[in-house]
């Protein structure tokens, strides 16, 4: 399982907090200081859309211009805007197989990871 995230994200301390307590294994990538491979954001994108992946109340999507903001509804352009700004994804981002789950709500907890 991969653990896409930023160390100091409240929501992903705690989901990292609950899976070491359950013994499950996960690797951890921090999409700040590691990035995110164009190839697996293209993917994030043609699977979750820009909706659930790109966080709309982070303080990087309010400091972004209009003409920024109104790229994320273009798939080409939204790759481009969170390469530049790995923040704007929801956090955390868990791949598992050929799941991807967006944030810590009770339906991404109740997974059997």
């Amino acid at each position: 399982m991969n653990f896409y995230g930023l160390k100091n994200c409240d929501t992903c301390r705690i989901a990292m907090k609950e899976l070491d307590a359950a013994g499950i294994a996960y690797a951890y990538i921090d999409v700040r200081a590691d990035g995110v491979p164009a190839g697996t954001l293209s993917g994030w994108i043609d699977q979750m859309g820009a909706d659930k992946l790109v966080n709309r109340r982070s303080t990087t999507w309010r400091n972004l211009t209009e003409a920024e903001k109104a790229s994320a509804e273009d798939n080409a352009k939204l790759l481009s805007l969170l390469q530049a700004n790995p923040t704007l994804i929801k956090r955390p981002v868990i791949e598992q197989g050929a799941g991807i789950y967006v944030g810590w709500q009770e339906y991404v907890q109740s997974r059997n990871f």
